[in-house]
């Protein structure tokens, strides 16, 4: 039995497409390819706007920079092994690999909600307390939340990806997506995978929930202030600089709470929704989050009318 688990233990993982549609993968391989060219020119194009544009540095706009980056990270690190599947049908990847695809997978799927809830710190320093807005949320504070959230990601994840390396695979090396994750990982191992069950339940329940309740809290108390408002006028703009914070925060964890729901309760659903599903959760959110603050915020829209303009300007 220890030969076999040398044996097996020593073969690449197996990645899956659609299954059923393998004949399908090219025309399938052609929205997602838009998706992926849509989600680097939509968050790349912020990025560049955010650093370009003086008008823009400023806490807010920092912070949006992290949530683009890290949308950024997810296509990047997702991006070759779906589209090698689809187009060549490399499914082969090497155990390092793909532990380190989950790794990095897992790690960003956190550092976005971390970056949403000092999205949230930001909203609310600049509605509750605006005179002070500046001097609390200095460029030294926005760069200790951006390592603080990058560095609680990081080593909150480490636990579980560490152990895959020890684990001895002797069953079926396919896993059910054309990218590593954890959960499909660890259903191929032959050892007690008991922590590694148990560990992510607690990791989603004392970051994800705890970070979407204390966003909820802090959008209370925003509400609060906004209400205390008196001129109508006022009461809207104070409201309006947080609408592109609270769609991008409906996009993300609407996303998460309909793949739950479908891994939990749809035993009996096609794995082809499943999968679907994952691919919404990975791709969604970053397609929509550039969408959602293009459209939303002024300066956004007046620094990408000046990026855009240049060129004419010049001829």
């Amino acid at each position: 039995m220890p030969t076999n688990w040398l044996n097996t233990s020593s073969s690449p993982f197996l990645l899956t497409g659609f299954p059923g549609l393998e004949k399908a993968h090219h025309l399938i391989s052609l929205p997602m390819l838009v998706t992926y060219i849509s989600i680097l020119l939509g968050n790349g194009t912020l990025l560049f706007l955010i650093k370009d544009d003086h008008n823009l540095h400023e806490p807010m706009y920092y912070f949006l920079c992290m949530l683009a980056a890290t949308d950024l990270g997810v296509t990047l690190t997702t991006m070759p092994t779906v589209l090698g599947v689809l187009w060549f049908n490399h499914r082969e990847i090497g155990h390092g690999a793909c532990f380190s695809q989950a790794y990095f997978i897992h790690t960003l799927s956190i550092v976005e909600s971390g970056v949403l809830l000092a999205m949230a710190y930001d909203r609310f320093i600049a509605i509750r307390n605006p005179l002070r807005y500046t001097t609390i949320l200095t460029d030294t504070r926005v760069i200790q939340i951006g390592i603080g959230v990058l560095t609680r990601a990081g080593l909150s994840i480490m636990p579980i990806i560490i152990r895959l390396h020890w684990f001895p695979y002797c069953r079926s090396h396919v896993l059910s997506h054309a990218f590593c994750l954890h959960q499909d990982v660890i259903k191929l191992a032959c050892a007690d995978i008991t922590f590694n069950r148990l560990y992510p339940v607690v990791v989603v329940f004392a970051m994800g929930l705890l970070d979407f309740l204390t966003i909820c809290f802090s959008y209370i108390l925003i509400l609060k202030t906004v209400m205390g408002i008196a001129s109508t006028d006022e009461r809207a703009k104070a409201l309006n600089t947080c609408v592109s914070h609270i769609c991008c925060i409906l996009v993300f964890y609407v996303t998460v709470v309909g793949l739950t729901f479908i891994h939990r309760f749809g035993k009996h659903v096609p794995h082809v929704v499943h999968i679907t599903m994952s691919y919404i959760y990975f791709l969604f959110p970053p397609f929509m989050n550039p969408v959602i603050y293009s459209i939303k915020t002024k300066q956004i829209q007046s620094g990408l009318l000046r990026l855009f303009s240049l060129p004419c300007s010049r001829t």
